[in-house]
C-alpha cells in the first residue's frame, strides 16, 4: 500500500562536508514527484537517504526526520534493510544480476528476505511482477534465460519488476532512463504512470519534459555556489512550476534548460 513521505529540517553530511541543506517536504502517496535541478545540486543525495541508501557511503549521515506514515526511518529501533524492503529502488542503469536468470532476477528481493515460497507462489510472485513492469508478455517464453541478455529498457523494467516483487510502498528512481533509447523511454514513463496507482513513486531526472510528463509534483533544487550544500528551492504542482514558479531562480533554471 502507498505511503506518505514527510521530510521535515533534512540535512546530510559526508564526513563534516554538508552536501545538503534544510529539505523539508511532503510527498504524497499514490502521486509521481520528481525532482529536477542541475547536476551535483543534491538531488540524488537527497533521494538516497528516503531509505538510507545513503548510509552505504562511509561517514555518510543526516540530521533531521523521515517520516514514512508517521514511523521514523532513522528511529533507533528501525533496522535499514526493513527500511529498503518498504522503500524500493531502481538505479540510473538497468543492474539486473548478470548470472541469473529473468525469473531469478525477481524472486532475488524475496529470497534475500528469507520469503519461503513453494513453486507456485513462486511462479505467480514472478508473473504477477513480470505483468506489473509490462514485462510478461516480452519475457514469458524465456524466463530461464540471463536476465543480461535483455535490451536495456527490458532490463530497467526488469529491474522494477524485481523491486516491485517485495511489495514495497515506495519507489524511488534515479534517472532511470538515462541510459535509454527514446522507444524504451516512452515505455518506462507509460509504466510510471501505471505504477503510481499502487505505489509512491519519487523520480530525479534532468530531462525537463519528462518530469512535466509523468510528475504530479515537482521539487527544484539548486547550489548557492561551488561548494555550497544543494537547497530544496521550490516544490509545487508541476504544471504550476513550469508555467507559473514563484521563485524567479526556478523560472530561470526552466526557461534556460527548454531555451
Amino acid at each position: 500500500m502507498a505511503k506518505r513521505i514527510d521530510v521535515s529540517g533534512l540535512h546530510v553530511y559526508y564526513g563534516d562536508f554538508l552536501a545538503v541543506e534544510d529539505v523539508s517536504m511532503t510527498i504524497e502517496p499514490r502521486s509521481v514527484t520528481a525532482f529536477i535541478g542541475s547536476s551535483g545540486c543534491g538531488k540524488s543525495t537527497f533521494l538516497r537517504t528516503l531509505n538510507r541508501m545513503h548510509e552505504v557511503t562511509p561517514g555518510a549521515r543526516v540530521q533531521g526526520k523521515v517520516l514514512l506514515d508517521d514511523q521514523d526511518v532513522y528511529g533507533s529501533e528501525v533496522d535499514p534493510v526493513a527500511v529498503r524492503r518498504e522503500v524500493g529502488m531502481v538505479f540510473q542503469r538497468p543492474n539486473p544480476f548478470p548470472t541469473m536468470s529473468i525469473y531469478d532476477n525477481v524472486i532475488a528481493g524475496a529470497k534475500l528476505n528469507n520469503q519461503r515460497l513453494n513453486k507456485s507462489a513462486a511462479d505467480d510472485l514472478v508473473e504477477r511482477s513480470l505483468r506489473g513492469a509490462n514485462l510478461w508478455e516480452e519475457v514469458k517464453d524465456r524466463l530461464g534465460r540471463p536476465g543480461a541478455g535483455l535490451s536495456g529498457g527490458q532490463q530497467q523494467r526488469l529491474c522494477i519488476a524485481r523491486a516491485i516483487a517485495v511489495e514495497p510502498s515506495v519507489l524511488l528512481m534515479d534517472e532511470p532512463c538515462s541510459a535509454l533509447d527514446p522507444i524504451s523511454t516512452l515505455a518506462i514513463e507509460d509504466l510510471i504512470s501505471e505504477l503510481k496507482e499502487n505505489y509512491t513513486i519519487v523520480i530525479v531526472t534532468h530531462n525537463m519534459q519528462q518530469a512535466a510528463r509523468v510528475s504530479d509534483v515537482t521539487a527544484f533544487f539548486n547550489l548557492a555556489g561551488t561548494g555550497k550544500p544543494g537547497k530544496l528551492i521550490e516544490m509545487g504542482e508541476t504544471n504550476k512550476i513550469f508555467t507559473k514558479p514563484e521563485k524567479k531562480e526556478t523560472e530561470n533554471y526552466i526557461t534556460g534548460r527548454f531555451g
